[in-house]
This record gives C-alpha cells, sequence and structure tokens, in this order.
C-alpha cells in the first residue's frame, strides 16, 4: 500500500497531575526531517518519540509538537508568605498614609486579600518522570497510528490518481504509435527525397559516410526506440504501485526518464498528429510528476 507524505494527527492525554497534546504534520520531504517541539526535563521522551518516528516513517518533514499543561486540581492550595506579606505590608502603609491626610478605608477582607494575584497558588505535586515520559509516550503512539492511518490513506488516493495517469499515457503512447502508421505513405515519399537529394550530390563521397547520411535521415524519423522506453516505464510505474516500502525516490528518477522519452518524441514527431500525442504526453507526464512528489 502507498503511502503518502502529508497527514495530520493530535492526541489528547491526562494523569500524573498533568494533561498534554500530541500533535504531528507531515509535508513532502527529500528524506526523513523530524522537528520536535517538546518541554525539556524529561528523560527518554525525545529518544523515544525520534525511534517510533523513523521506525514508521522513511520520508517526509514532520513536526511533532507536545503541549504540557499542570493540572490545578491534582494539588492543594498553598499561601505564598513572603507575598502575603509584601500585600499586608504594602496595604499596612496605604492604610497609613491615608489617615494621615484624614482619609478613612474600609477594611480588607481575607477574601479580598486572597484573591490577589499571587497570594494564592495551586500546588501540583510533582511527577515521577520516568511515569510521566512511559504516559507521554503511550499517547504518541496513539497520535503516530493515525497520523500513519492518514498518510496511508491519502497514498492510497494518490496511488489513484498515479494509475489514471499511467492509464492516459498508455493511450497516448498507442496514438503516437497509430500516427506513425499513419503517416508511413508520406514518411517514405519524404525518405525518397530526402534520399534522391543525398545521392545527387554524392559523387566523391564516401560510401561510409554517405551510408551513415542515409541511417540518420531513417533514425531521426523513428519513434520505435522512444515508444518501447515508455512502455518500460509504463510497467516500472505500475510495478512500483504495488511493493511495499518507501518508492518515491524511485518513482521521481523515472519521472525523469518518462520527459526525456516524451521530449525526444516530440522533437521526431514530423506531423501534426504525432506532435499532438506528444505534446499530451508531456502535459500528462508533468502533471503526474507533481503527484509522485508526495509519495513516501
Amino acid at each position: 500500500m502507498r503511502q503518502s507524505m502529508t497527514g495530520f494527527a493530535s492526541q489528547n492525554g491526562q494523569g500524573l497531575g498533568r494533561s498534554w497534546t500530541w500533535e504531528l504534520r507531515g509535508v513532502n520531504g527529500k528524506g526523513l526531517d523530524l522537528r520536535l517541539r517538546m518541554p525539556d526535563g524529561i528523560e527518554g521522551l525525545e529518544a523515544g518519540v525520534r525511534s517510533r518516528c523513523a521506525e514508521r516513517l522513511k520520508r517526509g518533514n514532520v513536526q511533532v509538537s507536545l503541549k504540557l499543561a499542570a493540572e490545578d486540581t491534582e494539588g492543594g492550595l498553598r499561601i505564598d508568605e513572603a507575598q502575603l506579606a509584601a500585600v499586608l505590608a504594602a496595604m499596612q502603609r496605604i492604610e497609613s498614609d491615608a489617615m494621615d491626610k484624614g482619609l478613612s478605608l474600609a477594611p480588607s477582607t481575607a477574601a479580598e486579600i486572597v484573591a490577589l494575584r499571587g497570594v494564592l497558588t495551586a500546588e501540583v505535586p510533582e511527577a515521577d518522570p520516568r511515569a510521566l515520559c512511559t504516559a507521554l509516550l503511550a499517547d504518541f503512539d496513539m497520535a503516530l497510528n493515525s497520523f500513519v492511518a492518514m498518510r496511508r490513506s491519502e497514498g492510497t488516493a494518490l496511488a489513484r490518481i498515479l494509475t489514471q495517469q499511467l492509464d492516459e499515457i498508455t493511450t497516448l503512447v498507442d496514438e503516437a504509435e497509430a500516427a506513425v502508421v499513419e503517416r508511413q505513405p508520406q514518411q517514405a515519399e519524404r525518405l525518397r527525397d530526402q534520399l534522391r537529394r543525398v545521392t545527387e550530390n554524392a559523387d566523391g563521397v564516401d560510401e561510409a559516410r554517405l551510408a551513415q547520411e542515409l541511417a540518420l535521415i531513417a533514425v531521426k524519423s523513428d519513434i520505435t526506440e522512444e515508444t518501447d522506453r515508455l512502455r518500460a516505464h509504463i510497467a516500472a510505474a505500475r510495478e512500483l504501485l504495488e511493493v511495499k516500502g518507501a518508492v518515491g525516490r524511485k518513482f521521481d528518477f523515472l519521472m525523469q526518464e518518462f520527459n526525456r522519452e516524451a521530449n525526444t518524441l516530440c522533437s521526431k514527431s514530423g506531423d501534426t498528429r504525432l506532435t499532438r500525442a506528444g505534446l499530451a504526453l508531456k502535459t500528462v507526464i508533468d502533471q503526474m510528476r507533481e503527484q509522485v512528489q508526495n509519495v513516501e
């Protein structure tokens, strides 16, 4: 089953006084380029993520991010003694200054004081680093499974598109060969004219050179080699769609070969129908090459 390099997945989890969200995003790339955005201080987490990605993914630019937060409900409340002392001292000074100016202030309540920022804080218990790493990696495995599943789904759709494009190329190669058969009478007459021009000016010309020139005329109008290679490339591409593993680089190289043969065929066309088939071939090959860029 083919796999695309594009995909997205997320996974939420909580435990050990923490909550977290994993996200994976992937786009196409020449190799496997992992970019990790995770909090520091969790021993073994980054190594675990990298090894899991390397095992399941072969190509693509993949961004992995982890958002980790403490859960207030897991711990108790704690009064910050230093902050409280600073607040009370400030209140005492304000009240003293107000009295000196003959102002009377309403008394402050305990509820008002603890509502001030920094006086009352949530106490989050320390989590066991190993247990936290294990829990995070368990949820990362689930996120990675979803990510791979999406890439496979994209790959299935991609394989379907590539198969259709290979069918189009096959049809166009058939049309090119039919055009060659159709133009044979005109081509034969053109070759006879060229032969006459060569032989009329052949006095004193080396026989081997003359044979070489005649062979060159014939080669310039023959597209058999190009159509045979195109059919071989079609067969190779269909095989790549069936084999397991990462084949994107092989596909990319094969598309270069497709394009080379289509260019040569166009340069040898010599008539409207064959030129039309050659240009249509180039169009489909370019479209196919764009799709191949996403194959893992």
